[in-house]
């Protein structure tokens, strides 16, 4: 399905939802709507289900206009973050329902691949009050990809399953989707899922669109500072600086040796993601000597906060490192490796090399 969004708006009462916006997502493709709670999300989801009529604009389904018609009437397939099953069917029953509807043949089989594929085989014969939470959302997961329908929409269907499950299931579905026929619309607070998923990202912000486009361009060229917030996990340390002859100078006589545009304006902010800073130095390094303010281990990153004489930044390590309260420390940062904004917040220079 080819679905296309015509200057949206949506307002309840004296509150604005959705600003006006035109989006048209590609078709068989994935499309992420990335932002954190009530950027837009569900607002933005319920108009394209139809489950809510737009205050304004036009929504086209293959080229026809839809935005009146109710849910019903439209070949929709939505999973929720609460999860949304028939009580009094088996799982193997609620799975297979929409190919029995559609009279499709191999149903069995149909259906014993997805509960494979989402870790439910043992539960086919038992009822969705016998499972636990997660297990339910992976059922209605399974029903959704089994009804194929041409526009699938899950609003942050992993929220409620454990971290393991959700990293297994977030490969899994990126596959599922990869090989299907679906226009899958996927809504996530979380930037890692964003990319995990490729494909496409739409970025919201207090019901703005912001920013619609490959997801990996979004992620390495963020049009604003706005953008890049709602696009880094953890958030991307912002610098003030000012614009030199030689490229950006920041405080404390730190130069970082960066190309700008002939229009940019004097006064900079410069974005650096965690990822970018090292504790080893390399070639064409810039040094940033600091002292450890806090440092906080997830999962196999270490996150480390620095106070520096540009500013505290916070800079991810890969694998498990100890450090001292107040210990002396120096963070490396290439210049090619940082994002320029101008005095509103737009996007000047995007990164020329890859932190690794």
């Amino acid at each position: 399905m080819e679905l296309m969004l015509e200057r949206i708006e949506k307002q309840v009462g004296a509150q604005t939802h959705l600003y006006p916006l035109d989006l048209t997502l590609v078709p068989r493709a994935v499309t992420v709507l990335l932002g954190a709670t009530q950027a837009g999300k569900t607002s933005l989801m319920r108009v394209m289900a139809g489950l809510d009529a737009p205050s304004r604009g036009r929504v086209l389904a293959d080229g026809r206009d839809v935005t009146g018609q109710p849910v019903r009437e439209r070949n929709v397939a939505m999973v929720y973050q609460q999860f949304i099953n028939y009580p009094s069917m088996t799982v193997e029953d609620n799975i297979g329902s929409p190919l029995k509807l559609r009279r499709e043949a191999g149903v069995a089989q149909r259906v014993a691949e997805l509960a494979a594929k989402l870790h439910i085989e043992p539960f086919l014969k038992r009822l969705p009050a016998e499972l636990s939470g997660g297990q339910q959302q992976r059922v209605a997961l399974a029903r959704a990809l089994a009804k194929k329908a041409p526009l699938m929409l899950l609003d942050e269907p992993l929220v409620n399953l454990d971290y393991k499950l959700r990293e297994e299931l977030r490969e899994e579905l990126s596959q599922l989707f990869a090989t299907g026929d679906s226009t899958v619309v996927y809504a996530t607070t979380e930037p890692t899922e964003a990319l995990l998923l490729g494909g496409y990202t739409a970025v919201l912000d207090a019901g703005e669109l912001l920013q619609y486009g490959p997801t990996a361009e979004v992620f390495h060229r963020p049009r604003s500072i706005r953008v890049a917030r709602a696009f880094s996990d953890p958030p991307m340390n912002l610098v003030a600086g000012t614009a030199a002859t030689l490229g950006v100078s920041l405080q404390a006589g730190v130069n970082l040796s960066v190309p700008l545009p002939a229009s940019s304006t004097s006064s900079l902010t410069i974005g650096v993601r965690a990822s970018a800073l090292r504790v080893r130095e390399r070639g064409g390094d810039v040094a940033l000597p600091g002292k450890v303010e806090l440092a906080e281990i997830s999962g196999s990153d270490t996150f480390v906060h620095v106070d520096t004489a540009i500013g505290e930044l916070v800079a991810q390590l890969t694998g498990v490192h100890q450090f001292t309260l107040g210990e002396a420390i120096t963070l490396y940062l290439n210049p090619t490796h940082v994002h320029v904004f101008d005095a509103a917040g737009n996007l000047l220079v995007a990164p020329s090399g890859e932190a690794r």
